[in-house]
């Protein structure tokens, strides 16, 4: 190796070794004692901590590798369209979702998604919390698969490494802090990895620059091409033409937003904060840096593009290889000596934490799944602490394995395989989560069949009605999410009523949360 591929190494180790460092941490400190602590934190996690690790455990290997990827292959109308309804579905989703959903699971004292959703609706037979079960492990395999499979992207197109091996050697890691120290872990290692995320696209955003040209080279290289800066068009570099992205296409792709509403790994960090209270200061930092971090991506993707066209880096042709831009674009850093070595090092850190801030998170949402929902509640296994422990670690293991074996092919993409799995939790919960609620008349059976046709209209619409064509070949979330919030809807209306008790604790609910709106108008008002 050269003196300064030993300097990413090193770099690239030393935060890998925090990481593990911080599970050791909170493994000794009895974090991961109990379930209860392993899952949710014991509900003390601090605004800033919220916010930085909800939006780090949504912004995977897409915002390092896919979203640069995206814009360099297709301009910005299709990635554009993206980061607006992400930017809007975030901030809906604290503004909307997150205060009366942290109250009202501590009231009804859920620790999981699957397990609000049976409390909330009186589930004794659990078959609620068994669907979301399934539907939480059948989605966050795919997921997690993609942040393997950028890790070992990574290493390949760096040092040359196989591929397999980097792979595999990154589930390792991610495993490891994540089996020993549970939610606190997972949760302070994400606030560190937005932190290196931010820097890692600073850094990349003023080099790639400077290696284009300038601003005003990298401007003028894009509009040259057509459609490229055309939100209503796109471009098409296989042909070098400009590309349509009409009304329906742009409604089918700020349905992105849509997608927070149901995923479990950030409604977790909602449940979890220590006060109701403090979810505006969390809303307002997790707003702002999505946004930013966003828009820095996909100008990574505009700049390495013109990078390209000067000839420093190669030019790319597939979404495998557009991917890695950041990581061609971080390798020409590191040829101008140590130092910048060193600063690609901290680059390429910035990618492995967009990748393992999402998969950890993942990883824990699905062995609560497992040992919580499905082996304890819905089959009435009931292990104690010690072993209900260990089935979540094996929990994770496994997954991990499958993710790895999903993920063999390294010419998979990583933005494609997101966009599946986040219309699979979007469709799957989204609707059931917004109706359980704000709409009292919601039920067990509406929820049932809800998120059974979110599900599967998912997988129907991707692979039946989709390759149709025409008006039919639009995110398959859109018309998922639509067609299970009509039939919990109708379900609901159909079936009888909910008990007084459900009906008692959704009132309760209500009240505190319009009390607390009204004690924070009170308070600005004096």
């Amino acid at each position: 190796m050269t003196s300064t591929e030993i300097c990413l190494l090193i770099a690239i180790i030393a935060y890998l070794g925090l990481t593990v460092l911080i599970g050791v941490y909170y493994s000794k400190k009895g974090s991961a004692s109990s379930t209860a602590n392993f899952y949710l934190g014991g509900r003390g996690l601090h605004p800033v901590v919220t916010a930085m690790s909800a939006e780090a455990s949504d912004m995977s290997s897409y915002l390092l590798m896919g979203l640069p990827g995206l814009a360099y292959l297709c301009g910005v109308a299709e990635v554009g369209w993206t980061v607006l309804g992400l930017a809007v579905g975030t901030y809906l989703n604290f503004l909307l979702v997150a205060k009366r959903l942290r109250i009202y699971s501590e009231k009804i004292g859920a620790t999981t998604i699957p397990d609000f959703f049976a409390k909330r609706y009186e589930d004794k037979k659990h078959t609620l919390s068994f669907i979301a079960a399934m539907a939480i492990l059948i989605f966050f395999i795919p997921y997690t698969a993609s942040g393997f499979k950028a890790v070992g992207t990574l290493f390949n197109s760096l040092f040359g490494w196989d591929y397999h091996m980097a792979m595999i050697v990154g589930a390792i890691v991610i495993i490891g802090y994540t089996v020993l120290g549970g939610f606190l872990a997972v949760s302070t290692t994400d606030l560190i990895q937005s932190v290196v995320m931010s820097i890692a696209l600073l850094i990349i955003i003023l080099f790639g620059i400077g290696q284009a040209g300038g601003l005003s080279s990298v401007i003028e290289n894009a509009g040259n091409l057509p459609g490229y800066l055309d939100l209503t068009k796109g471009y098409d570099i296989s042909t070098n033409s400009a590309g349509s992205f009409g009304i329906l296409s742009i409604v089918s792709t700020l349905a992105w937003g849509l997608g927070y509403f149901g995923m479990p790994h950030i409604l977790l960090r909602f449940m979890a904060i220590r006060n109701p209270k403090e979810i505006k200061v969390s809303r307002r930092i997790a707003a702002v840096w999505v946004v930013l971090s966003m828009a820095i991506a996909v100008f990574i993707g505009i700049i390495g593009l013109s990078i390209s066209i000067v000839g420093k880096v190669p030019t790319f042709q597939t979404s495998a290889e557009s991917e890695t831009i950041i990581v061609s674009i971080a390798h020409l850093m590191s040829q101008n000596g140590i130092f910048f070595a060193i600063v690609a090092g901290v680059i390429m850190s910035g990618i492995l934490a967009a990748t393992m801030s999402t998969a950890d998170s993942q990883l824990l949402a699905a062995a609560s799944s497992m040992s919580e929902d499905i082996l304890h509640e819905f089959f009435g296994i009931n292990l104690d602490q010690k072993k209900s422990m260990l089935v979540a670690r094996l929990t994770v293991i496994a997954i991990a394995i499958i993710g790895i074996l999903l993920a063999w092919n390294p010419q998979s993409s990583v933005f494609r395989v997101v966009s599946f799995a986040w219309a699979g939790f979007g469709a799957a919960f989204g609707p059931v989560m917004l109706l359980a609620l704000f709409w009292k008349r919601s039920n067990r059976q509406g929820a049932v069949a809800g998120m059974i046709t979110g599900v599967l209209m998912v997988f129907v619409w991707k692979y039946l009605i989709a390759p149709m064509g025409g008006v039919f070949s639009i995110y398959e979330l859109l018309p998922a999410f639509i067609i299970a919030l009509l039939v919990n809807v109708t379900v609901s209306l159909l079936t009888k009523v909910p008990s007084e008790s459900i009906n008692s604790i959704y009132d309760e609910v209500k009240s505190e949360c319009e009390k607390k709106d009204e004690d924070n108008i009170e308070k600005k008002a004096a």
